[in-house]
């Protein structure tokens, strides 16, 4: 028997949200495929947003984590439009993939609580 594993849907991780304060369209860059719940680092050199964590670049800190992507996404040659989580919202700390306890402490800066 084949055992199958379903992805995390879209917006699965989300405890609590306000669909029009809480959600916003951003600039996905380029790049691998990304699961539901990503968290997402804001790259204002570039003003896009990149799989969170980034690696520092020298002479730079790190970028924080500044949003969670609401659906799952197919890899991409050009930056694309997506759906994110950006403020105002509480969401589950074990349906997120890249969390860690910076990324816990600037996701609260946007009001995004990890519980």
């Amino acid at each position: 028997m084949t055992i199958l594993t379903q992805a995390a849907r879209a917006a699965e991780f989300v405890v609590s949200v306000d669909d029009h304060l809480s959600t916003d369209t951003v600039t996905l860059a380029a790049g691998p495929a990304l699961p539901a719940g990503q968290l997402l680092a804001y790259d204002p050199t570039a003003k896009h947003f990149l799989p969170y964590p980034v690696a520092p670049v020298e002479g730079h800190d790190p970028l924080p984590a500044a949003a969670v992507l609401w659906a799952p996404q197919p890899e991409r040659s050009v930056d694309a439009p997506v759906t994110a989580v950006t403020r105002l919202a509480a969401v589950h700390g074990g349906l997120l993939t890249g969390l860690d306890a910076a990324a816990q402490a600037a996701l609260m800066v946007h009001l995004i609580v990890v519980r």
